[in-house]
């Protein structure tokens, strides 16, 4: 199955990602799910292409996604679907967003498609087969050190005072080259696993924001954990992401920064590392 799973999330994402860039350029019909959390008519005809093509290739698999048309199967396998991660940038123009599909066979991920329309850029893994970028391997990056580091991380739209990210924000901007806030998870996540980004972290993330690209960084010779060092599943609180080589260095600074949030958010003032964005 897992040649045609693949095939089928490709072309999905592909059809997807067409119908994402056919509503670019036209007004931008917006609806909230809350008091930020807008929603497009681009999700809702990009969620209904992807669910109606997983439901005719694998009738009885279950479908996760984002806005809700998904539907119950078998137990066994399961497609997780961000039908377009970055609707705010989508929203307001800024050409930062992806169509994400995962799929789990009794429980565990198996194959992970992330596509940018904007940019073409088709990013594949499948579980013991490597991660590619356009049909070629990718790799996590090589850098050793947290202070030569480049990060990326998100802020949710919603609960913006209970999500204690700002704090951890400052920390590792002190300690490393620089934070990234693009507004994509899944491309976020694909990053880290081609190089780009050493490392990424973000709270409160859902199972479609994050499927297919923990596949990505893993395949890619990554590491995807929580901030204690735990093995990360989708829809876990904390994300913690990284080519490996820095995995302790940001577990570590994570931990001061909770520490510093328990003693009253006695944030840092300065740090050895380089400067410059």
């Amino acid at each position: 199955m897992g040649n045609q799973v693949l095939e089928v999330a490709v072309e999905t994402a592909r059809a997807a990602g067409g119908i994402l860039l056919s509503e670019f350029d036209r007004p931008v019909t917006i609806s909230y799910k809350g008091e930020v959390d807008l929603v497009t008519q681009a999700d809702r005809r990009s969620e209904a292409a992807i669910v109606g093509r997983l439901r005719t290739h694998f009738p009885k698999h279950a479908i996760v996604a984002e806005e809700g048309s998904g539907q119950k199967g078998d137990g066994r396998h399961r497609w997780i679907v961000d039908p377009l991660d970055g609707t705010t940038n989508f929203a307001h123009g800024y050409p930062c967003f992806a169509v994400s599909i995962g799929f789990e066979e009794d429980g565990e991920l198996v194959v992970g498609v992330i596509y940018q329309p904007i940019t073409k850029e088709l990013f594949t893994a499948s579980r013991g087969e490597g991660a590619y970028l356009n049909e070629k391997q990718i790799r996590v990056s090589s850098i050793a050190h947290l202070s030569t580091s480049l990060l990326a991380t998100g802020f949710p739209s919603t609960k913006r005072a209970r999500n204690p990210n700002i704090h951890y924000y400052w920390n590792f901007t002190l300690r490393s080259h620089g934070v990234r806030r693009d507004g994509s998870a899944a491309l976020d996540l694909a990053s880290v696993a081609c190089g780009r980004f050493d490392g990424f972290w973000e709270f409160g993330l859902h199972p479609w924001d994050t499927a297919a690209g923990v596949l990505l960084v893993r395949e890619a010779g990554g590491l995807v954990t929580n901030f204690s060092g735990q093995h990360y599943r989708p829809g876990d609180y904390e994300t913690l992401a990284s080519n490996g080589h820095i995995h302790a260095e940001l577990r570590q600074a994570g931990a001061d920064v909770q520490q510093q949030i328990v003693d009253g958010l006695e944030l840092p003032q300065k740090s050895s590392a380089p400067g410059g964005e």
